[in-house]
């Protein structure tokens, strides 16, 4: 086995590491993502140098990482901006108590960016209409039947790659209701697969040129853009509306009311460039309304849904 390549980075405010990182796991099952018993968090990516697994540590004020395979250099490279160094939170201005309180306590908190649509996309359009115990296992079998091993000593750790567009593309449809994703997710999973060039050269443009980009795409709406747009590009504003939780969330941790979308963009609108912030804070601090009712249990036939 070749010897990984290495960095260690200071960054320049207390960053936290496994909170910055944990909305790019994709539950605890996920086969791209695994902590090891000694706080090591690794990642498999597949990066347009190649296929790479990455190995975080935090520790003093430091951050240290390893790398494998072709993409190595690459990851490495972005290991800062994946940990919030472009995240500019000045401006933000708490304006209710709560979310001052809130903020007083975790003032570091960044939102990070990898860089990379179709990692953080294709799990996004799983997770469209369905609860999270029904997405977090369709994507775990689809990592599992279709993706690769990830470089390095990542196989002893079961860690695996998201598939490329091409493995995408030749999954066909029977395969996927095996895998338990219906034909309203993946046919925008291979639509998107078909343009993956394409979406990702607008990721370098703006958050809202690249928000109409990928919206065009039949199946792909305003929280699965947000989604992505968060993950991927660091879009500090891409709060998700459409969500089932996060509007009666805030709305309920903010002022004490459940709301719906335009009630939450009517409540947001101060925070405007930094509605994510918002929701990632509230997120963060387990502000949930009280949950009266029983979870939503998961399908067990595979309806034909509309864009989220």
């Amino acid at each position: 086995m070749s010897s990984p390549a290495s960095r260690s980075w200071r960054p320049s405010w207390p960053c936290e590491v496994a909170r910055t990182l944990a909305p790019l796991r994709h539950g605890p099952g996920d086969p791209s993502y695994r902590i090891s018993p000694d706080g090591t968090h690794w990642r498999g990516v597949r990066t347009p140098g190649g296929p790479a697994t990455l190995a975080v540590t935090s520790g003093a004020g430091t951050v240290d990482a390893r790398a494998w395979g072709p993409g190595a250099e690459w990851v490495l490279e972005g290991l800062p901006r994946m940990l919030g160094a472009d995240d500019d939170p000045g401006g933000f201005e708490p304006r209710h108590e709560v979310l001052r309180e809130v903020w007083r306590r975790r003032p570091h908190l960044r939102i990070g960016a990898t860089g990379l649509v179709m990692e953080s996309l294709v799990p996004a359009i799983i997770e469209q209409k369905v609860t999270g115990q029904e997405a977090f296992a369709a994507f775990r079998r689809l990592l599992q039947r279709y993706g690769d091993s990830a470089p390095g000593p990542a196989a002893d750790l079961g860690l695996r790659l998201p598939p490329s567009p091409e493995q995408l593309r030749a999954v066909p449809s029977w395969e996927w209701l095996r895998l338990q994703v219906d034909g309203a997710r993946s046919r925008p999973i291979q639509l998107a697969a078909r343009v993956a060039a394409a979406l990702e050269r607008a990721a370098r443009g703006t958050t809202a040129e690249f928000d109409h980009r990928i919206r065009t795409i039949p199946g792909i709406g305003v929280w699965t853009s947000a989604e992505t747009r968060a993950r991927a590009l660091g879009d500090a504003d891409a709060v998700s509306f459409g969500d089932y939780h996060v509007s009666r969330d805030v709305g309920w941790a903010l002022v004490g009311v459940e709301l719906d979308d335009a009630g939450l963009a009517e409540l947001l609108e101060p925070y405007v460039g930094h509605r994510l912030r918002v929701q990632r804070l509230v997120e963060g601090a387990g502000l949930r309304r009280p949950r009266r009712g029983p979870r939503m249990a998961p399908r067990r036939h595979l309806p034909v849904g509309h864009p989220a």
